[in-house]
């Protein structure tokens, strides 16, 4: 099925066994700039779970490198034994390594003691993303971060890396230098074409001449960057053709760190198409005679081998596949496709996490980034019998795990359809992609021989008569409605209604957002593709405050495209028959909205406590999670099902 996927590839006498590959990703794991064990083990579970190739995260250069507080560096022989260990784990397992070589250039992020860094790069040039103004390179610095480039490729050679990546992908700083708009230098780095690209063919030249012949050296480089200052796709496919010679392969993505509509494109979100980037790869594969690599949502085996069969390049990145599912190379291959668990896109966990400084994970599964925790399944002992009560994700990895440990396990469900909130998500536009959590979790159940019983509600009087020795509480939530004034006179409804259909709504609508996440962007979306007249009231600093910001970002400005109004620090107050009253959240001022046929509210939920306080005297054992414990995320309820299940 897969003729392509699982063809070898040979760089510079480096075997690769298949075409998948983990792209180079920040995972927060590091604490010391060094590789630690967290991080091993890491990419120890993707190599075993069968991937050809990791590229591991960006490694910085130079000491003005440092563009967040958990960057690798490999500006000291210090780093060789993290690396080496890494290397080693990964060869175990036939998967080659390859370590990105990065300077962000003026895309510096974090502070590293509070007080804001001094940002460098080819000219004066602002970036508008982080709101940095660099400082012009002198031409002594240049030279000083070139050498770095090769130091760095000499002490990961040393620890017996199979290759380098030069990460010129996103608006970072070789980049910067090729594009005209950010790099207004006038000396012999700037001002033409091929002075623009000096910077680069000296990087490589270092990198070559000090890491010596055998070690595979690539580049990534994003195409079309997305943004009014950025590179395009002509400009970025002029420097594929001209570097090519000093390489072995490109590695191609799209968008840029400088803007906020560039960077939704670092990890594109669900709405955007799969494999969208491979037509620019098949540009680059053309015109040049090295293999190119890329990525950009292959997130299913199927489309990668599509990739490859047509002709558009040599090797598929598909790291979120693997941060799902680490072992979906294997699976696949041996004819497992049921077996996958597929990525949904969501960006919760992986991204999400890294824009929060924590360590990355994945919202269906928990055990990525804890692999030294939860890596492995423990033997249950005793086998006992459980009963989990709810079939959302929560309780279904909850029952999922506890019966692959090998206990006696029995998940209800009181409605005909196991899944819990995760059918209404799906529901909200650009977001039936998330129903994949559904499907990828009945699948760990029918695998770990779960039993399991829809249409019935667990009460105190089914668990007396089932005997077991342990119960999972996950019975969710419902919405809550709040206390406001003149409520009862509107013409108000919830968000779930809006999805399940039961609710007639007016052609003005105000949806009183408290939570700030994916609900109220949806439901003003949805409502606004309806032909309503929507304002968005956001109890928050911003639309989307709690989601991942490039899931945020792409959906504010779809909001903005279909009109939608969005006015923040709108805290609702009350309402009547034709308006809504707020207060501002900062000034204490009345918002009003007039002319309103209906408000909608998406005030987050209330916790289901009645399972949980009817067996508040019972003698077994009980855990509650997820949302009937308190209202949160899928991401909260599958990793506490996890947590309870595994300390069963």
């Amino acid at each position: 099925m897969f003729p392509n996927l699982f063809t070898p590839l040979t760089l510079r006498g480096c075997r690769i066994k298949n075409r998948i590959f983990s792209t180079g990703h920040d995972t927060c794991l590091p604490t010391d700039g060094t590789v630690n064990d967290a991080l091993v083990a890491y990419h120890a579970a993707r190599a075993r779970g069968g991937a050809g190739l990791i590229v591991a995260q960006v490694s910085g250069v130079h000491e003005t490198a440092r563009y967040t507080t958990h960057i690798l560096m490999a500006t000291d022989d210090a780093c060789i034994p993290g690396y080496r260990r890494l290397v080693e784990a990964c060869h175990a397992e036939d998967c080659k390594v390859f370590v990105q070589l990065f300077h962000p250039g003026r895309e510096i992020m974090e502070s590293q003691d509070g007080c804001l860094p001094v940002a460098y790069a080819p000219s004066v040039s602002p970036s508008e993303r982080f709101h940095v103004i660099p400082r012009a390179m002198p031409r002594e610095m240049i030279a000083d971060v070139v050498s770095g480039y090769g130091d760095a490729a000499r002490r990961i050679a040393a620890a017996g890396a199979d290759g380098v990546e030069i990460v010129a992908s996103h608006g970072y700083l070789p980049a910067q230098f090729l594009n005209p708009r950010v790099n207004r230098r006038e000396d012999n780095y700037g001002g033409t074409d091929e002075n623009r690209l000096r910077f680069l063919r000296e990087v490589i030249g270092d990198v070559r001449a000090k890491a010596g012949e055998d070690l595979v050296v690539g580049m990534r480089i994003s195409g079309d960057e997305k943004d009014p200052e950025g590179l395009t796709d002509g400009e970025s496919l002029g420097a594929c053709v001209a570097l090519q010679e000093g390489l072995d392969y490109l590695n191609v993505i799209a968008g840029t760190s400088a803007s906020v509509g560039g960077a939704v494109h670092i990890v594109p979100p669900m709405i955007i198409e799969n494999a969208y980037v491979a037509p620019f790869a098949a540009t680059v594969r053309q015109n040049v005679s090295i293999p190119v690599f890329v990525a950009g949502r292959i997130n299913q085996p199927q489309t990668a081998e599509q990739v490859l069969a047509s002709g558009q390049a040599d090797m598929c990145g598909m790291t979120r596949a693997m941060i799902c599912d680490p072992e979906m190379p294997v699976k696949t291959e041996s004819g497992r496709l049921d077996d996958v668990r597929a990525c949904i896109g969501c960006n919760q966990a992986c991204i999400g996490h890294f824009h929060l400084g924590y360590p990355i994970s994945c919202i269906q599964h928990p055990e990525t980034g804890r692999e030294l925790r939860y890596g492995q399944r423990q033997p249950a002992k005793p086998k006992r019998r459980v009963l989990v009560a709810g079939g959302g994700p929560g309780g279904m990895k909850a029952a999922a795990v506890a019966a692959e440990r090998g206990h006696e396990v029995t998940l209800y469900e009181a409605g005909p359809r196991l899944g819990g909130q995760a059918l209404l998500a799906q529901l909200l536009p650009g977001r039936s992609e998330f129903g994949g959590i559904v499907t990828n979790l009945q699948r760990e159940l029918e695998l770990a021989g779960a039993g399991v019983v829809t249409g019935t509600a667990v009460d105190r009087d089914l668990i007396e008569s089932k005997a077991p020795d342990a119960v999972i509480v996950a019975t969710g939530g419902q919405p809550r409605w709040p206390e406001v004034e003149g409520l009862q006179d509107a013409h108000a409804v919830d968000a779930w209604q809006i999805l399940k259909d039961q609710a007639n709504v007016g052609g003005s609508v105000v949806v009183a957002d408290w939570r700030g996440d994916w609900v109220g962007l949806g439901i003003a979306e949805k409502l606004a593709r309806d032909g309503c007249h929507v304002r968005l009231a956001i109890n928050g600093l911003m639309a989307g405050q709690q989601i991942p910001n490039y899931v945020r970002d792409s959906w504010v400005g779809i909001l903005h495209k279909l009109g939608v109004e969005i006015v923040p620090y709108a805290r609702l107050f009350g309402a009547d028959r034709e308006t809504v009253y707020c207060q501002h959240t900062a000034s204490g001022e009345p918002l009003i909205f007039e002319g309103v046929d209906t408000l909608v509210l998406c005030q987050g939920q209330e916790p289901n406590t009645t399972l949980a306080e009817a067996l508040s005297d019972w003698d077994g054992e009980v855990h509650l999670i997820g949302d009937c414990l308190a209202p949160r995320t899928a991401e909260e309820a599958v990793f506490e099902g996890l947590k309870a299940a595994s300390g069963l």
